[in-house]
C-alpha cells in the first residue's frame, strides 16, 4: 500500500531502492506517528473535517495502535511502503472510510517531519538524563580524589601540578557547556511543522495551533516552507549537539587510556573491567575506553555527513533527506551506551597515591618556585630567569606543598558552582510541559 499510489505501479527495483533501509527506522517513529494522528484528528474535528463521532472513532483506534508500538508488537507489512501507510492501512481495516479520512489537510511531507521532532525530542531527553547522571558521577569522583595529585601536561611535556579533583571536574564542566547545546538542539526540535503539508499549507482552514498545544511543542514553524527547510538542518544541530558530548567522551578515554599505561601508571581497574592479550599473558587493555573513543569519533563526524547530504538542495522537500535518519537515529543509542559504560569504569577506577613524591616530577614545580620569588619581591622575569639558571645548572630545589586557593584552581575546585550552573541548564528544558500533553491527548 502506498498513499500515492494511483494506477501506475513502480518497478520492483525503484520500489526496492527507493524504501532502502526505511521501514527499519520507521518502526522507531510508529509512536511518534500515532501520537501526530491522534492531534491532527482531534484538530481536524474542530474545524469541521470530521465529525465528533468519526474523530472519537479514530482516536479509540489510534490509542489502540499506540498500545502496540509500546509494546513492540507493532510492524510494517511487506506490502506496504512506512509507517504513515501501515498505521492509516490499519485505520481503514478497522473503520472504513472513516479510517481514509485521517489523512486530509496534511502531506507525508509534515507527518514525517512531525514524527522525526517528537522522536527527537525525546531522544534528546534521555541523552541529557544520561549526561546528568554522568555530570554526577564526574563531581562525586572529583570530590573523592580532589587531594591526590597528578602530572599537568602540556605538549604531552611535564608541564604543572594537577589534581584527579581538577581532571575529573574539567570534564564536568565540558559536560554543562555541552548540555547547553543540548539546549540549543531541544529548542530547535521542540517546534511544531504539523500543517505544512507538502511545505506550501493548505487551503483548508486548519488550526495549527491546536496541534501543537496537543503535541506539547514549544512553538509552531510558522512559515510552512521553512517547516520543510528545517528538516536536514535539525537533524544536523542535533548531530552536533550530540558530537560535542562524543568529543568530552573521547577526549577523557585518551586520557584514561595514557594514564593507565605503565609508563604513566596513574590509575588502575579491576581485571573485570580490562581485556586480555591472546599471546601477552600479563595484559590489562582499556579496550572500553578505546571504543568509546572511536564510537564517539563516529559521532562526531556526524554533523558533516549531514551537512554533506544536504548540500546544494533547494527549498522543498528532497527524497535525499530520508537518509539522514539511517544515520542519526542510531547515534543516540550509540552515545548513552558510551556514557554508561564511562560511568562504570569511572565509579571503579582507582588511582595511584603519592605520584608526585616522585623526583622525576620535581620540574613540575618550577612554576611554584617562581611564584614563591615574585611573592618575596622579585619581578618575575627575573624570578623565571633565576630558577631557569637553576634548572640548567641542575641544582633546583622545590616544594611539594601547594597552596592554590583562586577560584577554579586544586584547592578551589568549585564544584557547587559548577553543578549550579548545570541545574540551571536542566531546568530550562521542561520536559515536564511536553509530558503533560501527550499524557493528556492520550486519556482524552
Amino acid at each position: 500500500m502506498k498513499l500515492w499510489a494511483k494506477n501506475t505501479v513502480s518497478l520492483k527495483e525503484v520500489e526496492h531502492f527507493t524504501v532502502g533501509n526505511d521501514r527499519d527506522f520507521d518502526l522507531l517513529l510508529a509512536p511518534y506517528d500515532v501520537l501526530g494522528n491522534i492531534a491532527h484528528a482531534k484538530m481536524l474535528a474542530t474545524v469541521g473535517l470530521l465529525t465528533l463521532e468519526e474523530a472519537a472513532m479514530l482516536t479509540a483506534e489510534l490509542k489502540n495502535i499506540y498500545t502496540t508500538t509500546q509494546q513492540g508488537a507493532f510492524t510494517i507489512e511487506d506490502t506496504i511502503e512506512d509507517v504513515h501507510s501501515q498505521v492509516e492501512y490499519l485505520l481503514t481495516l478497522k473503520l472504513g472510510d472513516t479510517g481514509k479520512k485521517i489523512h486530509a489537510a496534511r502531506s507525508r511531507n509534515d507527518q514525517v517531519l512531525v514524527d522525526v521532532k517528537l522522536f527527537l525530542r525525546a531522544q534528546v531527553e534521555q541523552t541529557v538524563q544520561s549526561v546528568q547522571s554522568l555530570f554526577e558521577l564526574l563531581i562525586t569522583q572529583s570530590e573523592k580524589f580532589k587531594n591526590d595529585l597528578l602530572p599537568g601536561y602540556t605538549h604531552l611535556q611535564l608541564a604543572m601540578p594537577s589534581s584527579f579533583g581538577l581532571w575529573l571536574g574539567a570534564y564536568a564542566e565540558s559536560l554543562v557547556d555541552d548540555t547547553i547545546q543540548l539546549k540549543a538542539a531541544y529548542d530547535m526540535v521542540n517546534k511544531n511543522p504539523l500543517g505544512s503539508a507538502a511545505g506550501y499549507g493548505s487551503s483548508f482552514p486548519i488550526n495549527r495551533t491546536l496541534t501543537t498545544q496537543l503535541l506539547g511543542f514549544a512553538e509552531l514553524n510558522y512559515n510552512v516552507v521553512y517547516a520543510q527547510m528545517g528538516r536536514g538542518k535539525a537533524e544536523r544541530i542535533v548531530a552536533m549537539a550530540l558530537a560535542n558530548v562524543a568529543d568530552t567522551l573521547a577526549r577523557l578515554s585518551m586520557d584514561a587510556c595514557l594514564y593507565l599505561n605503565q609508563n604513566f601508571g596513574f590509575i588502575s581497574f579491576p581485571a573485570e573491567l580490562t581485556t586480555g592479550s591472546s599471546i601477552m599473558p600479563h595484559k590489562k587493555n582499556p579496550d572500553v575506553f578505546e571504543l568509546i573513543r572511536s564510537k564517539c569519533n563516529q559521532i562526531k563526524a556526524l554533523p558533516n555527513e549531514i551537512m554533506m547530504m544536504t548540500t546544494n538542495l533547494p527549498s522543498g522537500y528532497h527524497r535525499d533527506l530520508q537518509l539522514l535518519k539511517e544515520h542519526l537515529f542510531p547515534a543516540f543509542d550509540t552515545l548513552r551506551s558510551c556514557i554508561d559504560m564511562m560511568g562504570l569504569m569511572l565509579t571503579n577506577m582507582q588511582v595511584k597515591q603519592d605520584i608526585l613524591q616522585d623526583e622525576k616530577y620535581k620540574y613540575l614545580f618550577s612554576v611554584e618556585e617562581v611564584n614563591k620569588l615574585v611573592l618575596q619581591g622579585t619581578p618575575f622575569r627575573d624570578a623565571y630567569k633565576q630558577v631557569g639558571l637553576a634548572i640548567e645548572a641542575g641544582n633546583f630545589t622545590y616544594d611539594i606543598h601547594l597552596q592554590h586557593t583562586h577560584e577554579g584552581s586544586m584547592g578551589n575546585l568549585c564544584n557547587p558552582q559548577i553543578q549550579a550552573m548545570m541545574q540551571q541548564v536542566l531546568s530550562g528544558f521542561n520536559f515536564t510541559q511536553y509530558h503533560n500533553a501527550i499524557n493528556a491527548l492520550l486519556a482524552e
